[in-house]
């Protein structure tokens, strides 16, 4: 057996010769480990680039205004984004307790409520006006027109509201304001909180929607007639085939048809041949007057099926 060579262990064999112990290195005492403190010093770039937690530095400025962000939403403004500017006279007004899906803010405006850019609300308690009837005329001169929608919210707070809500009206179609009558605080609240929710919002849902072809004209123009449904303007159609022809059909071609009766065949041959009239006005300025042709040979159906 040559020297350093290796076997398993068995009795009788002896253990492979070992380097002897000049061979083995020595290993000195453990220091900790110590980095050259110039080699691993932080660059500038870096030292400055290490945020400091206790002193943040100057507030930066909101994107597109150009000044600092503020601290608090409160604004004197007559917009303030997705809050409701409330005039400071509406302090103690319990309205404002059922304001609770929007915010709101109080604001220098010379609206009661400011809902958005364009629209704004003045709010009137009929107990109120019964004992200052002046009270809401000086409001609406010094609010003027400008707001595209100007809303009267009136709290109906009294055992009669006919009257007061009679002249009310008409002075709201005069002065071309919305008027809105609410019998409770929280009524009146859910009215403004629905003008801001909706500030922005389309009027498709609330807009009737008519196809472009010429069926669905027709059936939209006469379906306005009480008791004729779509199924009779199929009817109209296929007998008569045009809108010339349906014009000029008498009530006794009409009753015939299947569906329609004399009752209808006299209401809808009526509404196509009476002309439009209008309320002639006196000098005098008396709303009541004769009725009379608005031309001596316009009728609905020029107006209607204009198309």
């Amino acid at each position: 057996m040559s020297n350093g060579e290796v076997r398993a262990p068995s009795s009788g064999q002896t253990r492979p010769n070992r380097p002897p112990s000049s061979h083995v290195p020595q290993i000195g005492p453990l220091r900790p480990f110590a980095p050259d403190p110039v080699r691993w010093r932080m660059p500038p770039a870096a030292v400055h680039a290490t945020p400091n937690v206790r002193n943040p530095g100057p507030r930066q400025p909101n994107p597109g205004t150009g000044s600092a962000v503020p601290s608090s939403s409160k604004s004197s403004g007559s917009s303030s984004g997705n809050s409701i500017i409330v005039s400071q006279r509406q302090k103690g007004n319990p309205i404002l307790q059922s304001i609770r899906n929007v915010p709101w803010e109080y604001g220098d405006v010379v609206a009661d409520y400011v809902m958005g850019a364009s629209t704004c609300a003045l709010f009137l308690s009929l107990k109120y006006h019964n004992l200052n009837p002046e009270y809401i005329h000086e409001r609406l001169k010094a609010l003027g027109k400008s707001f595209d929608l100007r809303i009267l919210l009136v709290l109906i707070d009294v055992k009669d509201p006919h009257h007061p809500l009679k002249e009310l009206s008409k002075m709201a179609i005069l002065v071309e304001v919305t008027l809105i009558p609410a019998w409770s605080s929280e009524e009146a609240g859910k009215y403004l909180e629905l003008y801001k929710i909706y500030e922005n919002k389309p009027a498709d849902m609330i807009q009737s929607h008519v196809e472009g072809d010429y069926m669905s004209k027709l059936t939209e123009a006469l379906t306005t007639v009480k008791s004729v449904n779509k199924t009779d303007v199929k009817t109209l159609s296929s007998n008569f085939k045009s809108v010339h022809g349906i014009t000029q059909a008498s009530e006794e071609e009409l009753a015939l048809l299947p569906g329609f009766g004399v009752q209808k065949a006299k209401r809808l041959h009526d509404i196509l041949h009476q002309p439009f009239v209008k309320n002639k006005r006196p000098a005098n300025g008396d709303s009541t007057g004769e009725e009379g042709p608005l031309t001596s040979q316009s009728t609905p159906a020029d107006s209607i099926f204009s198309f």
